[in-house]
This record gives structure tokens, C-alpha cells and sequence, in this order.
């Protein structure tokens, strides 16, 4: 079979164009009138946007013209304004006035001798002119004595206070005073294992002094076979310190090589 009689059998569509040509044309004529009403939509919302405008201009030309809401509300803060400063003038000046009353009351207060009747409380306590008030009133004036009973009284009051200085001295020398007192913990240490510890605590006894008394010791082991004399001794802090123990016991220098003091106890 030769190609003209295949093709010649074959279903082939050669006029698809012109079909799709008129097909399309077809769906134009239809779709005509929906594509007017979408132009008309749009027309719609730009007449409503136009119009949103022209009422947006419009608000904010009566927000800014005289006689409108805003201006008459502004207008009227301002009325209250100056009515409420009107009012607070006249309180201040009201203020100025009553001060200026006090001022001079004040100034008329200040100007009252002392002895008038408004005295403070601890003017009417003193005795101001009790000396005066002593004098007989039926003696001659020849005999009134105006100053020499101040002298005598100064006189007395001054033996009174001697008398009376006098007195707690005594009695405070009567007390006992009191002696401050400390216990003092000693360890003296020897050169070694071959000191005699009881020579030296014997050598530390022997210091003596005013104010110390020596007490307990014992032997402390240190190490090495070597131990240390812990020595008690009570102490007044006026007459002897841990200065001058330390420097006296150290004097041994054939037994003692230092003393530390382990405990200071105030008694």
C-alpha cells in the first residue's frame, strides 16, 4: 500500500483551525456582555472611591472652617480658661490681703512688753522678783537692805555646794576601786629534750611582782620527746602585763628558748 492510499484511509481533521477560529469567535460573542458588567464593576468602585474622597475633603474643610464643632468646643476651653484664671486672681489676691492683715497683727504682737498677759509658761515659773517681794513691807526705809540679801543668799548657796562636793568626794573614795584582773596562759619552750623542765618551771616561779600570782602548769608534749611548761598565772592589768613576763622569763636563757602566751582571759 502505497502512502497516498494510507493517508487516504486515514481520519485526519485538517480544518481544526478554522474549528478553533470559530470557537473562539463563538465564546467572544458570549463572553461579550460578562466582560461589560466586570468594566461596569470597576467603574462602581472608582465612583465609590471618588466619592470617599470628596466626603474626606469635605470633613476636613468644615474641621478647619470658623463655626464648626471643633472650633466652637476650642472656643469654649478657652472661655473656661480664662473665667477659671479670672477666679484664681481673685483668690490670690484674697491671699495677699490676709497676709498682709497677719503681718501687721504680727508686727503689733511684737511690739507687747513681756509682762502682758499673754507670758509664755516658763516666764511664769521664774521667780523674777521674788527678792524684792521679801522685804518687809513695814520696816523703814532706812533699814531695807536691797542687795545684801542676794549676797547672803549667794553666800549660802555657794557653802551648800562645797558641802555637797565635799560629801560625794568622801564617799566616793570609800568605795572600793576596782582592780582589773586577767588569767594569762603561758607555754615556755626549752632547746630540747635534755632541758630540765623542772629547773625551769623553777626559774619562771621565781619571777615575782606586784599584782602576779602564778598557778597550775603541766608538761605538754611537742614532739621529738621534747615537751613545753604550760604555766597559769592571774595577773592586775595596771601593774603587770604579758610585755614584761615575756621579757623576764626569756632572761633564762640556759633552760628557755621562747613563751608564746596561748590564752588571755579577762576576769
Amino acid at each position: 500500500m502505497t502512502a497516498v492510499q494510507y493517508l487516504s484511509q486515514e481520519k485526519i481533521w485538517f480544518e481544526k483551525t478554522q474549528y478553533d477560529e470559530a470557537e473562539r469567535r463563538f465564546y467572544e460573542g458570549v463572553n461579550g456582555p460578562a466582560l461589560q458588567a466586570q468594566d461596569t464593576g470597576a467603574n462602581t468602585i472608582l465612583q465609590d472611591i471618588a466619592r470617599a474622597r470628596e466626603n474626606i475633603q469635605k470633613s476636613l474643610a468644615g474641621s478647619t472652617a470658623p463655626g464648626t464643632g471643633d472650633h466652637g468646643e476650642l472656643v469654649t476651653r478657652m472661655k473656661d480658661l480664662e473665667l477659671e484664671n479670672q477666679s484664681l486672681h481673685k483668690v490670690v489676691k484674697d491671699l495677699r490681703s490676709a497676709l498682709s492683715k497677719l503681718e501687721a497683727r504680727v508686727a503689733v504682737l511684737e511690739k507687747v512688753p513681756a509682762s502682758a498677759a499673754t507670758v509664755a509658761p516658763c516666764a511664769k515659773a521664774a521667780p523674777v522678783q521674788q527678792p524684792k517681794e521679801r522685804a518687809p513691807v513695814e520696816e523703814d526705809d532706812d533699814d531695807l537692805d536691797l542687795f545684801g540679801s542676794d549676797e547672803e543668799e549667794d553666800a549660802e548657796a555657794e557653802r551648800i555646794r562645797e558641802q555637797r562636793v565635799k560629801e560625794y568626794t568622801e564617799r566616793k573614795a570609800k568605795k572600793p576601786a576596782i582592780i582589773a584582773k586577767s588569767s594569762i596562759l603561758l607555754d615556755v619552750k626549752p632547746w630540747d629534750d635534755e632541758t630540765d623542765m623542772a629547773k625551769l618551771e623553777e626559774c619562771v616561779r621565781s619571777v615575782q611582782a606586784d599584782g602576779l600570782v602564778w598557778g597550775t602548769s603541766k608538761l605538754v608534749p611537742v614532739g621529738y620527746g621534747i615537751k613545753k611548761l604550760q604555766i597559769q598565772c592571774v595577773v592586775e592589768d595596771d601593774k603587770v602585763g604579758t610585755d614584761m613576763l615575756e621579757e623576764e622569763i626569756t632572761k633564762f636563757e640556759d633552760y628557755v628558748q621562747s613563751v608564746d602566751v596561748a590564752a588571755f582571759n579577762k576576769i
